[in-house]
């Protein structure tokens, strides 16, 4: 937690960068120096920035514009920018600039002590995050290492014994005529009972962490998974998923299927829907799972406190927080017909070398590395690899990684 942090200085004139570098420099973080807002976009791409110094007025593309590009992706939305302006200073012109993603404003000309003491803050405050976030992580996986525990033990403990008393029971039944009609029914009974709860030991296990997801793959356990509910919820839900999956990690498999889990219980609880459509698909740079339903959507007076993180329920942080360890986003979109939940993960290329016969180009380079993934209303990538313009419409949520 004490290693540098990434600070991103952005200003087209560079007598300014070197006196921001000066007047930064105690402080011993990382300082990135951009001229200009495409280089800044640039750098964010490349580099793992916690606080961005930019000045507002700059050829081409001024600051205002680079504030909203960077805050239009998923991966940048929540980190913090501070402009440096000796024009833009009304009051208009402050928010102007707040609703463009600033948090802060520092004034020309700068007073040194007074930049520190705001880089310091904020260097202080991406620490903490970045500490919440590995303390979540830990409580995520502790969490699933319990429940893997706790439906290992009903299924090996509880369940085994509920099997003896049942087959006790059996054998007792087959002497019924032995006994009186109200001892035999009492036990034809107590068997039924104890199937009951064998089935119920069995479900409650499997909802805790089900076997076939270590046994069998993803694909199999939501197969399951989608069986039981349908007939325990009369929800008719249709799937489609790959018979194989690649690059495809045990933490992943479960964030998988604790998403398919958590949006099914909701449309169970809340939407009212009849039926309910899983999408899974994959390819070289990301695997995205949809969960649509046909219910009576999210509540207008609900969408505005949705597309705040800290408003969210239970479940949906769950969700993000698994897909945020994952470097995935999670996007809600909501109307009167329907809900509709996209989730998507970056997947890994697996490295490819070339044989040396057939590239006969030398020593063989291995092709691969993690690709960005964006789905369809994400922010795209222009051609040159720089931000594009964020796209309208829609109640998103995204999880940056």
């Amino acid at each position: 937690m004490d290693a540098k942090i990434n600070i991103l200085m952005v200003d087209d004139q560079a007598g300014k960068l070197l006196t921001y570098e000066a007047m930064l420099e105690e402080l011993g973080e990382n300082l990135i120096k951009a001229h200009s807002g495409m280089e800044a976009l640039e750098k964010m791409l490349k580099n793992d920035i916690a606080l961005v110094l930019m000045d507002v007025s700059m050829p081409g593309m001024d600051g205002l514009e680079t504030a909203e590009l960077i805050h239009a992706h998923p991966r940048f939305q929540n980190i913090p920018i501070v402009f440096i302006s000796g024009i833009h200073v009304s009051d208009f012109d402050r928010l102007k600039g707040y609703q463009y993603g600033a948090v802060d404003y520092v004034s020309v000309p700068v007073v040194p002590e007074l930049l520190r003491a705001k880089v310091r803050v904020f260097a202080d405050l991406h620490r903490k995050t970045r500490q919440l976030e590995m303390l979540t992580n830990r409580i995520t996986t502790l969490r699933d290492e319990e429940r893997r525990h706790v439906a290992r033990e009903l299924h090996d403990s509880v369940g085994q014994i509920l099997a003896a008393i049942s087959m006790n029971s059996s054998f007792v039944q087959a002497e019924s005529h032995r006994l009186s009609p109200e001892t035999a029914r009492r036990v034809a009974d107590n068997i039924s009972l104890t199937d009951d709860a064998i089935k119920q030991v069995r479900t409650i296990s499997h909802l805790l962490h089900p076997p076939l997801l270590d046994e069998a793959g993803l694909a199999s356990a939501l197969r399951c998974y989608i069986d039981g509910f349908s007939e325990r919820s009369k929800i008719e839900v249709t799937l489609e998923i790959p018979e194989r999956f690649s690059g495809l990690s045990k933490e992943m498999e479960l964030s998988v299927f604790r998403v398919v889990q958590e949006c099914l219980t909701n449309i169970h609880r809340h939407a009212g829907s009849p039926t309910a459509a899983i999408r899974i698909t994959q390819d070289e740079a990301c695997l995205r799972v949809e969960i649509e339903d046909a219910g009576k959507g999210i509540p207008p007076e609900k969408e505005s406190l949705l597309r705040l993180s800290a408003h969210t329920g239970v479940g949906l942080r769950g969700m993000q927080e698994r897909l945020c360890q994952l470097g995935g986003t999670l996007q809600i979109q909501s109307n009167g017909h329907g809900t509709q939940v996209v989730a998507t993960l970056p997947v890994a290329r697996t490295p490819i070398v070339p044989p040396p016969e057939v590239d006969g180009t030398g020593p063989p380079e291995a092709i691969g590395g993690t690709v960005a993934c964006l789905s369809r209303t994400e922010p795209n990538l222009a051609p040159s690899g720089v931000l594009a313009p964020k796209r309208k419409g829609g109640l998103q949520l995204r999880t940056p990684p």
